[in-house]
């Protein structure tokens, strides 16, 4: 009996957590139709909602506005409200920080998040996953001496949260591991492990 119970777990608990995701994030997407008017809603012109509806209307407003910011015009509109934002004192600070990071993430020759790093954290003898996020600038690049990485160390089951390290790059293995991999054994609390490659590329 244990083991025909842990075997319909072990098939159930995925599918409904897999469904349970996607409702969540359908559900969320779907409330842009908000936006809409009232008579554009589809429950005005159907008499029912339909699910996935707003998944479809935020993939095209994203893709629309690619195009629209991809050309002169609509980089000069981006500039001219980039340029509104920042004369609002709180919006100026806030927008231009989360500008930066979607930048640095999004970028296709950034270096952020490319890299899955093995240190020695929160003490020497223990070992976690880190991701490279670059390497410290500004004044704090002044105060260090040697050549330091910035990691972020996400925490377990929840990768979104974490810690930001600046570390001697002599103390971080490169492992020879992609990001979703990295991501999964993390998330997973180690029970799925990533394929066993070659040795990492970098050793300190």
């Amino acid at each position: 009996m244990k083991k025909y119970l842990i075997t319909g777990l072990l098939i159930w608990v995925p599918l409904v957590i897999t469904v349970w995701v996607l409702s969540f994030l359908v559900g969320t997407l779907d409330q842009t139709l908000l936006l809409l008017p009232d008579d554009w809603q589809p429950r005005a012109w159907l008499g029912f909602n339909i699910p996935g509806l707003g998944v479809l209307l935020t993939l095209a407003v994203v893709l629309l506005t690619g195009m629209l910011g991809a050309n002169m015009i609509g980089q000069r509109l981006v500039k001219i409200w980039e340029s509104l934002l920042n004369r609002i004192p709180v919006v100026k600070s806030l927008y231009s920080s989360v500008k930066q990071v979607s930048d640095t993430l999004f970028s296709s020759s950034g270096q952020a998040f490319r890299k899955a790093l093995l240190v020695q954290y929160p003490r020497q003898g223990s070992w976690t996953i880190a991701f490279q996020t670059g390497q410290p600038g500004g004044d704090v690049a002044n105060h260090l001496t040697g050549e330091y990485v910035s990691v972020y160390i996400p925490t377990t089951p929840n990768p979104t949260s974490g810690f930001f390290l600046m570390m001697p790059k002599t103390d971080v293995i490169e492992l020879d591991m992609n990001v979703d991999e990295a991501l999964k054994y993390i998330i997973s609390m180690g029970v799925v492990p990533p394929e066993n490659r070659s040795a990492g590329v970098y050793r300190p």
